[in-house]
């Protein structure tokens, strides 16, 4: 168990609250463990309707914790803590809505792929640096994002990597509403409130009806992606990238082929 991830339960609402503001939420194993524990006991749980995920005014996640994920994956990608989490949130049977401000980085944006509903401050910087890492993408976003917002844009976001905020993510449609930071979170707990109030075996069809079509594929993708990634971890281009990042400069990727 880890402090680092709080879950509290309000009626029929569980929300999760990643916690580990000194470093910027970055997510351990550990705490992937502790979101996708919380993402079963919705699904088992007849009583709860709807999870929200958030953290704090000033910041979401800074994605992955490096130090962690420098020791590689243990084990196949769906065994594994990062990838059990990211099968049960993309076969969630019930919406899942994300409160999000400050950093929303690597999963800290691919997972509101997944999500139903998603409110974002205006200081939200979302960022996909998987390639700036020697990485590749990951949660499903190689397949999602051509989807939903064309393969050109797709590219720019995942192959450099950049900075974007909630006004852009909204006009791409990858969220629902651009909010004052200290607002995000009571926004999103009235999406909560509001899909919490319907007919719930209705809403949990109608997301079966949403998700029908790519789901097959999507699995097949996130499986895919793992795997390429925890080959990536293990790359001199990653490990290039970690000894930039722990010596704060930009990693030289000018000597690789």
């Amino acid at each position: 168990m880890t402090n680092h991830v709080l879950t509290e339960k309000q009626q029929h609402l569980l929300v999760v609250r990643i916690n580990r503001l000194d470093r910027k939420n970055a997510l351990t194993h550990d705490m992937y463990t502790a979101m996708g524990d919380a993402l079963k006991t919705a699904e088992d749980d007849a009583d709860i309707r709807c999870v929200l995920f958030t953290g704090s005014s000033d910041c979401f996640t800074a994605g992955n914790d490096l130090s962690d994920f420098a020791k590689g994956l243990p084990g196949a990608f769906e065994e594994t803590p990062v990838g059990r989490f990211l099968l049960l949130l993309a076969t969630a049977t019930k919406p899942v809505v994300a409160a999000v401000n400050g950093p929303a980085v690597g999963i800290g944006t691919t997972m509101l792929l997944h999500c139903d509903f998603v409110c974002a401050g205006t200081n939200t910087r979302f960022q996909m640096p998987f390639a700036n890492l020697g990485l590749c993408p990951e949660g499903g976003s190689s397949l999602l994002l051509p989807t939903w917002i064309g393969r050109v844009r797709a590219a720019e976001l995942l192959m450099l990597g950049g900075v974007f905020g909630a006004e852009e993510a909204d006009r791409l449609g990858l969220i629902n509403r651009v909010c004052d930071p200290e607002e995000t979170e009571a926004t999103a707990l009235q999406f909560c409130q509001q899909v919490v109030a319907q007919a719930p075996a209705a809403i949990r069809a109608t997301k079966a009806l949403l998700n029908r079509a790519p789901k097959e594929e999507l699995l097949e993708t996130l499986k895919t992606e793992g795997a390429l990634f925890a080959e990536r971890l293990k790359s001199p281009e990653a490990a290039e990238a970690l000894k930039a990042f722990m010596e704060k400069r930009k990693p030289d990727f000018s000597n690789f082929s």
